[in-house]
């Protein structure tokens, strides 16, 4: 099992900024300190490539990045001051997504400990989302021909906008979203499916709605699956507003693991949110899922 990072280059944030930045290196450690990964199974991300890059985003904007001249109204919908160690660190973890679907080709699975960033337009990021990295690997698939039908299942607790509008209009891609209703972004882009949940949704409620989505999910026959494993469904989460427990989300992660692997369809691996406090509750609902994984898929 191959699993990607991109926490060898940190980004500055001022202090007491709410973006847990330190849960991907946490995540990696305990990965090799648990014995679910090896030295040898973790590779650093490489920086996405920028025509690939451009299959999902406007060059214009791409360049703003790399510059540094986003206006000041786009950096604060980001949430994340600029600094070139942003931008290069945004550029691998793209890069971390697009080389783990590759692997998950080859092998079945392959994961980004990074990714997720589902908020990021084709020219503007948002939300703590720089480049949209799950929309430009399900593109970048396509324009490969390696696949002819591709899935992202968006399982952060907050609605997929960005993936939803980059991606509309491909018939060859669905997108589910299950997410806190009332929950950030307030202007959602409809996904092909999007569910969603009340405040304070429990274990059973939030499983019995994925169980019914998956259905129609795996009735598409989709050649690979996004999945973004989001660990703010936590209730501790303090962004997420859902009432999940730990056990809820290891339900949730083998229903869907085990979903693909009954089918034989591989699965692309990434993070997306996590926002609880203490940090290690985050870092082990993330270590779960990898434990999952290799349990399931893994080799």
């Amino acid at each position: 099992m191959h699993v990607f990072y991109s926490d060898h280059c940190p980004f500055p944030l001022p202090a007491g900024h709410r973006f847990p930045a330190e849960k991907y290196r946490l995540l990696r450690e305990a990965l090799l300190q648990q014995g679910v990964l090896t030295s040898l199974e973790l590779h650093p991300a490489d920086p996405i490539p920028l025509e690939v890059l451009a299959l999902a985003h406007t060059r214009t904007y791409i360049q703003a990045v790399l510059d540094g001249y986003l206006s000041p109204q786009i950096e604060r919908q980001i949430g994340l001051p600029w600094s070139p160690e942003l931008a290069w660190r945004s550029l691998l973890s793209v890069g971390g997504t697009w080389q783990a679907a590759q692997v998950a080709l080859q092998e079945g699975i392959g994961g980004n400990l990074a990714g997720g960033t589902h908020h990021a337009l084709a020219d503007q990021g948002m939300g703590f989302c720089v480049f949209n990295d799950v929309a430009v690997t399900a593109l970048a698939l396509l324009e490969a021909g390696w696949v002819q039908r591709v899935a992202v299942v968006d399982l952060d607790v907050h609605q997929g906008n960005g993936t939803a509008a980059i991606l509309a209009g491909r018939p060859e891609i669905f997108t589910l979203s299950l997410h806190g209703e009332k929950n950030y972004p307030f202007r959602k882009i409809p996904s092909t499916l999007d569910i969603g949940l009340p405040d304070h949704c429990d274990d059973e409620t939030y499983l019995t709605a994925l169980r019914e989505a998956l259905d129609t999910v795996l009735a598409f026959h989709p050649q690979m699956v996004l999945y973004l494993a989001g660990a703010d469904p936590l209730a501790a989460d303090r962004l997420g507003r859902l009432d999940l427990s730990h056990a809820g989300l290891e339900q949730r992660d083998r229903m869907v693991l085990e979903a693909c692997a009954a089918y034989g369809i591989p699965v692309t691996l990434v993070m997306a949110g996590g926002y609880a406090k203490p940090i290690d509750l985050t870092v082990a609902a993330h270590l779960q899922t990898y434990v999952l994984a290799r349990e399931i898929i893994g080799n």
